[in-house]
C-alpha cells in the first residue's frame, strides 16, 4: 500500500474517531442547549473526509473480497441516547435522491448519525486490525452507498434547525 494510501487511511480514522467520541459525548448530555451547532459541527467535519474518499479512485480489494469481522457492537443505545436529547427536533422529512426518488421521506436525525457512526465504526475496525486498505476500502464503499447520504441529510436538517434558531427571532417590541 502506498504511503499516500497509509496517510489518507490514517486520517479517514482520526475524523471517524473524532466523530465517533462526539458524538458519544453529546449523546450522553455534554453540550447541554448547543447540541444542534455542536452536532452539526460534528457532521460537517466527517463529511469532510467522505468527500475526499469519494473524490479518489475506487480501492479496490485484492480478490475483492473483504477480510471477515466479528459482529460490529450495537450502536442502538447510542441512537437512543441522540434521540432522547433531540427530542421534538428528531424526526424530519428528506428527499432521498433528488434525480431518481423526489418523493419526501421521513427521516430522523437520530438514525441518521448513528448510521453514519455504524458505517465508520466498521472500518475503524478494519484500521485497527492493522488493514488500512481495507479500511479506506469499506469507508469509501459505505460512504457512497449508505453514510453519505445519512451524513448529508442530517447536515441539512441539522443546518435548518441552527439557521432557524438564529434568524427566526421574534423582534423584541419597544418601550416607549
Amino acid at each position: 500500500m502506498s504511503e499516500e494510501l497509509n496517510n489518507l487511511a490514517e486520517r479517514v480514522a482520526g475524523h471517524a474517531q473524532n466523530y465517533i467520541d462526539g458524538l458519544t459525548r453529546l449523546a450522553g448530555g455534554e453540550g447541554g442547549d448547543a447540541i444542534l451547532p455542536l452536532l452539526l459541527v460534528e457532521v460537517a467535519q466527517v463529511s469532510l473526509a467522505g468527500t475526499q474518499l469519494g473524490a479518489m479512485e475506487d480501492v479496490i480489494l485484492r480478490g475483492n473480497v473483504e477480510p471477515a469481522l466479528s459482529d460490529d457492537p450495537d450502536i442502538d443505545p447510542l441512537r437512543t441516547a441522540l434521540a432522547t436529547r433531540l427530542g421534538p427536533v428528531d424526526d424530519y422529512a428528506e428527499v432521498f435522491d433528488p434525480y431518481k426518488d423526489t418523493g419526501v421521506t421521513p427521516y430522523r436525525l437520530s438514525d441518521d448519525l448513528s448510521a453514519v457512526a455504524a458505517d465508520l465504526i466498521h472500518g475503524l475496525r478494519h484500521y485497527w486490525a492493522g488493514r488500512p486498505l481495507e479500511a479506506l476500502w469499506w469507508w469509501q464503499y459505505s460512504y457512497f452507498n449508505t453514510w453519505g447520504n445519512h451524513a448529508g441529510a442530517a447536515l441539512r436538517a441539522l443546518h435548518a434547525l441552527v439557521a432557524h434558531t438564529r434568524l427566526d427571532v421574534v423582534e423584541e417590541s419597544t418601550v416607549v
